[in-house]
């Protein structure tokens, strides 16, 4: 495709191409909040993101395009504690909304997101996912010189809170005063810097470990929150590969034990109480929220994961294990009978 004139100047500006170089441009899929490409030089493969202003879903939302300079930020102050774990960083236009970074090949950096579907549950992986953010946590936690860096309540609440938890109220309203409940205790938590998006979809697996990508969301508060959003999508990816449902359930396993054996901050049993709680809000708001996810489509099984999610509003949990438990007994597969690689 044709090479975009703002991607071209930032590479003249970085040093990442020489004056008339021809360069090669390719997009890149994934994601709903930013355009991302892969820009080939004479010398290397580069990755380029522009945050967008209005994202890429069927609702109305709107987020600040600046949320690109704390991606940078987290990654900076990320890479100082797992630096394996982050892309190396190469240059941003803060004016401009773009970011740019190494570009990691899908031979030796599969997505996490690609495993799970196809069934293919690595608890070692999982397991990994869960030191690699406990130690990012634990390095950022009650810094006040980090904390400064990332000013962002409000950018996280516009991203994060309302789309998940104050629109999900909105389309249920009987169980508005627990998800409200939510969104203050995450509000008023500030503990460590979050990276407010650890979902499967942004997680590579490599030789060395996992590499955390799309920091948009990056905000000094609740890591309490990033357990629970990446925690959630192992229980909700079982109901969409159900042949692999005990085996994603071994993964959540693996993964919340590795961050909770880490945890030193504050007493791990109360940190895993707000896991605990938010984990029913962001299932309801996956599927009722602004951003539900594309996978689970069967009317029947979204009301299966709506009756299980409001239960657990109603009666909030204290433990991860007794979420896990009751996951396990609980029918969410619908009527068909579908295998692997059925679904889209």
């Amino acid at each position: 495709m044709k090479i975009d004139s703002d991607v071209a100047q930032i590479l003249g500006r970085l040093g990442l191409v020489e004056p008339g170089e021809c360069l090669e441009m390719e997009a890149l899929t994934g994601g709903v909040s930013s355009d991302i490409w892969k820009v080939k030089t004479s010398a290397r493969a580069v990755c380029i993101k522009r945050a967008l202003a209005k994202l890429k879903v069927e609702a109305d939302w709107h987020a600040p395009i600046e949320r690109n300079a704390y991606e940078a930020a987290w990654m900076r102050e990320a890479a100082k504690v797992v630096s394996d774990a982050v892309p190396e960083l190469l240059g941003q236009d803060q004016a401009k909304g773009l970011l740019v970074m190494e570009y990691l090949e899908p031979k030796a950096f599969v997505n996490w997101k690609e495993e799970l579907r196809w069934g293919r549950a690595d608890v070692a992986a999982a397991a990994a996912v869960g030191t690699c953010l406990v130690r990012i946590h634990n390095a950022t936690a009650y810094q006040p010189d980090i904390a400064a860096q990332f000013p962002t309540d409000q950018i996280f609440y516009e991203i994060r809170l309302e789309p998940y938890l104050i629109a999900t109220a909105k389309a249920h309203p009987q169980h508005a005063a627990a998800l409200n409940r939510l969104v203050d205790t995450t509000q008023s938590t500030k503990r460590a810097l979050v990276h407010g998006d650890v979902s499967p979809k942004n997680i590579l697996i490599g030789q060395s470990g996992p590499v955390f990508l799309d920091a948009e969301c990056a905000w000094y508060g609740d890591p309490a929150f990033d357990l629970a959003f990446c925690l959630n999508h192992l229980l909700l990816k079982g109901a969409w590969v159900p042949t692999a449902k005990a085996a994603f359930l071994a993964c959540y396993d693996a993964l919340h034990h590795a961050y909770l054996d880490g945890v030193t901050w504050e007493e791990p049993a109360e940190l895993e109480a707000r896991v605990a709680c938010l984990i029913p809000g962001l299932l309801l708001g996956r599927i009722d929220g602004k951003s539900p996810v594309e996978y689970l489509v069967d009317e029947p099984q979204k009301d299966r994961i709506r009756s299980f999610a409001t239960e657990r509003l109603s009666n909030p949990p204290q433990r991860l294990d007794d979420i896990r438990g009751a996951w396990a007994g609980h029918d969410t597969n619908d009527s068909r009978n579908l295998t692997v690689g059925d679904r889209t």
